[in-house]
């Protein structure tokens, strides 16, 4: 199957206009209608349907997207590891959500980047339903997860507890007035809304919503809002007063876990590198 051919049909369906996408592809907005009539012709469906400017996918379209987007990731992994150097001899490709990276993972993966330089690496932003698939279908080679896959061909490692604290930047430190005035609901995972519906059942809706750590901390230093964050991420900015805890809010808890596939053929490789991980987090969170 002709890879172009995905290839519009996923910026098509991320843009859900004919017009978007084509400017997205350098294409001709009939290039672009004509690629996808093509792939329908070739697979004998409807992958999108039209009314007027509402461009929807198809069941059917909807049942080609995780292959499209596993075919191409493949493709992509393939030639890099083709054009890999004499030099870089391996290439790893590690993934975790978007609040991971932002909070705690991204200076210990550099740490490891440094430490093995040979190695040739991908690193991904994804969400938690992708990240298993990709883990299963061997386009991931390791995932920093809190919710992991719960499958048997996966392996699942511990890596260490992550507090979460409330910590604010308005004036207000007691938690009903920090939290009634702009607060920012984190995506911490399933075990994160049963607590924080536990604790703050009666709470007015939160003024955002984000799976980003990254986003809701500058939300926070830029004006006055309360979110739960982790507290390896905010102790510098509490101690230097740019931050301050919330009173009488609960600390919460996640725990962090690596995950691989079982017997992978670079499984040692994997082992050190976890561990290299799980010392760095270990030390931010000490």
């Amino acid at each position: 199957m002709d890879t172009e051919l995905l290839k519009t049909f996923l910026e098509v369906q991320r843009t859900r206009h004919f017009g978007k996408a084509a400017e997205n592809l350098y294409l001709t907005q009939s290039a672009v209608s004509f690629r996808i009539r093509q792939l329908e012709q070739q697979l004998g469906v409807n992958l999108f349907s039209r009314y007027r400017n509402n461009i929807q996918l198809t069941a059917a379209g909807d049942r080609l997207l995780p292959h499209a987007q596993a075919m191409l990731t493949a493709l992509q992994r393939a030639k890099q590891e083709v054009a890999l150097s004499n030099k870089q001899a391996q290439q790893l490709s590690i993934a975790a959500t978007a609040n991971v990276w932002d909070s705690f993972l991204l200076p210990g993966f550099i740490q490891v980047q440094q430490h093995y330089p040979d190695l040739a690496w991908r690193a991904e932003s994804l969400g938690r339903e992708q990240i298993g698939r990709l883990l299963l279908e061997r386009n991931l080679d390791l995932a920093v997860v809190f919710d992991p896959p719960k499958v048997d061909e996966i392996q699942v490692e511990k890596l260490e507890d992550i507090k979460l604290i409330a910590v604010t930047s308005s004036t207000h430190t007691e938690a009903s007035a920090a939290m009634a005035q702009h607060y920012i609901l984190m995506d911490w995972g399933t075990s994160f809304d049963i607590q924080h519906a536990k604790h703050f059942a009666d709470m007015p809706p939160p003024a955002l919503r984000t799976g980003s750590a990254k986003i809701a901390l500058e939300m926070m230093l830029h004006c006055p809002a309360t979110a739960y964050l982790p507290q390896i991420m905010v102790q510098p900015l509490l101690e230097n007063n740019r931050l301050r805890r919330v009173d009488s809010a609960p600390q919460m808890s996640r725990e962090l876990f690596a995950a691989t596939l079982h017997q992978a053929t670079n499984e040692q490789l994997l082992q050190q590198i976890i561990g290299h991980l799980r010392k760095h987090i270990s030390s931010l969170a000490a």
